[in-house]
């Protein structure tokens, strides 16, 4: 790998990278909150579901489908998946989440020169922007090569998700390590089977995960909460 992506990489896998994913749990406290999820390993068990049975089944698939379309400028097909995914989002929440992330990503590559106008006219024809849809962009932009990119899109989420649990449930410092280490030395072989299915002719992107959507209908609600979904 060439010094150049391998920073990228890094850049783009930061916590401090200034687009709010902190304030997000995707669900987790909601389940924490509704007694699904009391000790290190139902939270494993919970994160380790929701990446493998949903994530990987759409999210991400969506996103290698994003990523060929800006390589490609294929206005189209990157309109139709950005329009999709934001459209698979099942609550106001998770909508919501999104849209903020991909529009503080959005700003940030103004921000730092990572974008052509040509590249900004396409944007402009988007509303809402969607977080993987301007994460597939800078990593196309960058010439970070497809699994890279995917890969720090999930250890992203992953990192994410483990702080969540860390402090809604709370989990020491150690507990959480252990989680993200063995969750994330499964991910090269969850990438090989999302760039199979994004090239698949016969695959259908599949985002029912009916128990995720009615506990984030009710975080909505929720009367005390840490995170914003």
């Amino acid at each position: 790998m060439l010094s150049s992506e391998l920073g990228s990489l890094l850049h783009l896998a930061s916590p401090t990278l200034p687009i709010g994913g902190f304030s997000y749990s995707q669900g987790l406290e909601s389940a924490i909150s509704n007694g699904l999820i009391n000790n290190a390993q139902q939270a494993k068990r919970w994160i380790e579901d929701h990446l493998e049975g949903v994530i990987a089944n759409s999210e991400a698939v969506v996103w290698v489908y994003l990523y060929h379309a800006w390589r490609a400028k294929d206005v189209n097909q990157i309109a139709k998946w950005n329009t999709w995914f934001w459209a698979s989002r099942e609550t106001s929440e998770f909508r919501n989440e999104t849209e903020q992330m991909g529009w503080s990503l959005f700003k940030l590559l103004q921000d730092l020169g990572w974008a052509e106008q040509n590249d900004l006219t396409i944007f402009e024809s988007i509303k809402p922007i969607t977080l993987p849809c301007v994460h597939a962009f800078v990593c196309s932009y960058k010439d970070i090569q497809v699994r890279n990119g995917l890969h720090i899109y999930l250890f992203a989420w992953l990192e994410n998700q483990v702080i969540s649990a860390m402090k809604a449930i709370p989990l020491g410092q150690v507990a959480g390590q252990k989680i993200l280490i063995e969750l994330s030395q499964t991910l090269p072989n969850l990438l090989e089977g999302i760039i199979e299915k994004s090239q698949a002719d016969d695959f259908s992107l599949n985002t029912f995960s009916m128990q995720l959507s009615i506990l984030s209908s009710r975080h909505e609600n929720q009367y005390s909460r840490l995170f914003r979904s």
